[in-house]
């Protein structure tokens, strides 16, 4: 692992198998490994999506009540 808390490109074409965006895309996808496409559709990882450490909990969202007299 690198210092940077991103995968290579080169260590994403390894993990997929293939050079191509669209087809890395559709492995992460089918593999349920978290990513996202960056300003140029390339796929980026977090190693923590594939050491398995939990993402952290966000704060529940606060129960929304309208401000509309009744």
């Amino acid at each position: 692992m690198a210092d940077s808390p991103y995968l290579s490109r080169d260590d994403i074409r390894d993990l997929c198998r293939t050079p191509q965006r669209k087809r890395q895309a559709a492995f992460l996808r089918a593999n349920g490994i978290r990513h996202y496409l960056d300003a140029h559709g390339w796929p980026v990882v977090l190693w923590s999506a594939l050491e398995g450490k939990p993402e952290p909990k966000a704060a529940p969202a606060a129960e929304w009540n309208s401000n509309k007299a009744a």
